[in-house]
């Protein structure tokens, strides 16, 4: 059916949503209105199953909420719809800490990224900024000198809006850029790059643009301009440790607001508490504690972003310091270098002085997060003497370093239990390599006291259970929890159910194969389906029904085999050498091949002629006389010496 129209319908029912909460003066997006409908059509108290498929009466009741919104109508009536109603009025809640944890997570899941998503988007930006400056000077014709000068000044801008050297109003930082330009790329070579095709420009656009930022940088160093260029390296050795400090003075106080909650709440779940003198309901003390540990899990998520940063940029500075060394003593006090020695040089300067500018936008990126999450803490914390003093009155609010301290000596012996695996680290660093379930949380705690988030102490004792590995805060929860480990996890995951913000803080998506990271998600994409059924299923196709046989080394092309033959030829002529080292010395065989002299022979033909005089004989005498002949014989011909 009618899956897809389902799917429109609820599309319909989220904008609604967001409109109805609008009315109300709050401004909902859509995606955290989505993750409510989640949230409330996973609670079991809702009356939802999404571990079926959508049934005719969850159709017709989709399809009367449609019709009503196509009428104009409100989907949020209580006759119609209910669940919907509870979505408005959870998102409308400016008391609620558990609001405050979904849009908390909400916030985070669209805007972290990792690095190489961070680097990636960058460039991306990068390029889309630079796109029309681009384009402008592939598609521009030169007719004139006017137009050439222009055209180069254009190339110009180009170099300082892709390398950030400077603003292009500080006339000074403009002709640095322009003599940088006018060195390696004069007027006279503009006709050239004109002749080059559009895909060709622009990869000189981004060669000239690394050249040149290079020289720039490399003159900002020697003393000779660069006053508007920002010194990159030494605002980030400010930022970083000033980054740093805050988060860690922002992790400390979240620290300390969740030993106090944890405390509160466990003085509220001791018999005959009844929380009688909290001026806060239990469930919200504990929604708060969900809060500020929600908020410390993303700021040490952030803090080694933070310290990753530093160490890239501690690389970074030293290479490019290295690089500015050596580039230093090449020219020295030189007139002219030759190109090939310092083009690459000036190329890896500005590929590093890239880097760090990545950097920087990174770590601002990083600070404002910092700020911005801040604002989802909960606002139970801004009064901590009026709703804590009279909980906590009497009694020690314990660290978590104080709580692991406490458990330290009591361990499991691996031995006692021959069905179960167990796993007693011996350092700190053998835990951090297991992968803990709940985020190192103490499941038995979660369950039996009434939804308490501690975290467990890997020094008692890991469980593996089902390839997956569980902490505990105490001997007796681990032996509680491995007596039906499948029975508490099923409680874990019905406790998520009825607080939904518990299913990002322990990480428990698995168990809900509907709710996926919003990132994920597509646009318009529904959120009342049911999960993705897996089974086992294989397919074979006959991909050559006839043999082949095919001989990689056959080539027609006659070209090919010229080139081939041409090789080989060459390789004829070379020398086959081969040494060996006390190292290699009866560690391998070492064998080489010469070619033998091969039988030839030669034939040479020699043509040579001679030339002899021609033949001269004159008679006389033979006629025009009366009387007998006098033949008188005259030989003119030349000797053969002569």
């Amino acid at each position: 059916m009618a899956h897809a129209h389902a799917r429109r319908l609820v599309g319909g029912i989220i904008r609604d949503i967001g409109h109805e909460c609008a009315n109300r003066g709050q401004d909902v997006a859509e995606t955290l209105a989505a993750f409510m409908v989640k949230a409330v059509v996973l609670d079991p108290r809702s009356g939802f199953d999404v571990g079926r498929s959508l049934t005719q009466q969850d159709a017709r009741r989709l399809t009367q909420v449609g019709a009503r919104l196509g009428q104009g109508g409100s989907a949020t009536n209580k006759t119609l719809f209910p669940a919907l109603q509870l979505c408005v009025e959870k998102l409308v809640d400016e008391g609620s800490p558990a609001l405050d944890t979904i849009k908390m997570q909400v916030y985070f899941d669209l805007n972290y990224t990792s690095r190489r998503e961070f680097s990636e988007e960058h460039q991306r930006v990068l390029q889309a900024r630079m796109a029309s400056v681009s384009r402008e000077i592939t598609d521009r014709r030169v007719k004139s000198q006017a137009d050439m000068e222009a055209l180069h000044r254009k190339i110009a801008q180009y170099v300082m809006l892709c390398s950030g050297l400077g603003s292009a109003s500080d006339i000074n930082t403009v002709k640095e850029v322009m003599a940088a330009l006018q060195s390696v790329f004069p007027l006279s070579e503009l006709r050239s790059f004109m002749s080059l095709d559009k895909k060709d420009q622009e990869q000189q656009l981004k060669e000239l643009t690394l050249i040149v930022t290079g020289i720039c940088l490399f003159n900002k160093d020697s003393g000779k301009g660069g006053e508007g260029i920002d010194d990159v390296p030494s605002l980030l050795n400010e930022a970083i440790p000033a980054t740093v400090g805050e988060i860690e003075k922002e992790l400390d106080a979240t620290r300390t607001l969740a030993w106090q909650y944890t405390a509160a709440v466990q003085r509220l779940a001791e018999p005959g508490a009844g929380g009688a003198g909290c001026p806060v309901h239990p469930d919200l003390m504990k929604q708060a504690l969900y809060n500020v540990r929600q908020h410390e899990a993303f700021l040490r998520v952030l803090l080694a972003d933070v310290i990753s940063c530093a160490k890239q940029v501690e690389s970074q500075q030293t290479n490019f310091s290295t690089r500015m060394n050596l580039l230093r003593s090449i020219v020295h006090t030189r007139t002219s270098v030759p190109i090939s020695q310092v083009f690459p040089h000036f190329t890896a300067l500005a590929s590093l002085w890239c880097g760090l500018q990545e950097e920087k936008v990174l770590l601002s990126s990083l600070s404002y997060m910092v700020a911005k999450l801040r604002t989802f803490l909960t606002k139970l914390h801004l009064q901590p003497q009026a709703l804590l003093e009279t909980v906590l009155e009497g009694m020690e609010v314990k660290s978590d370093t104080d709580r692991l301290r406490e458990c330290s000596g009591d361990q499991i012996d691996p031995s006692e239990f021959k069905s179960q695996e167990w796993f007693v680290p011996e350092t700190p660093a053998d835990s951090e390599k297991l992968q803990l379930q709940y985020k190192g949380a103490c499941c038995y705690s979660l369950v039996e006291n009434d939804g308490l988030f501690v975290y467990g102490n890997p020094n008692i004792g890991v469980l593996k259970h089902k390839e997956k590995y569980y902490a505990f805060s105490s001997k007796a929860a681990a032996l509680a929890f491995a007596s039906k480990p499948d029975q508490y996890i099923a409680q874990i995951v019905e406790r998520a159910r009825r607080s939904p913000e518990l299913i990002q803080l322990l990480e428990l998506q698995q168990h809900f194969v509907s709710v996926i990271p919003y990132s994920a998600m597509q646009s318009g994409e529904g959120l009342l389906v049911k999960p993705f059924l897996k089974s086992d299923a294989g397919t074979q196709t006959d991909t050559h029904l006839v043999e082949s046989n095919i001989v990689k080394s056959y080539e027609w092309n006659e070209w090919e085999l010229r080139r081939k033959a041409i090789q080989m030829a060459n390789l004829r002529k070379k020398v086959t050498r081969s040494a060996q080292t006390n190292l290699s010395h009866m560690r391998r065989d070492n064998a080489t091949q010469t070619y033998l002299p091969k039988d030839a022979a030669c034939q040479t033909k020699k043509d040579s002629s001679s030339n002899v005089p021609n033949p001269l004989i004159y008679l006389a005498g033979l006629r025009g006389k009366p009387g007998p002949t006098n033949m008188i014989k005259i030989d003119l011909t030349r000797p053969v010496d002569e």
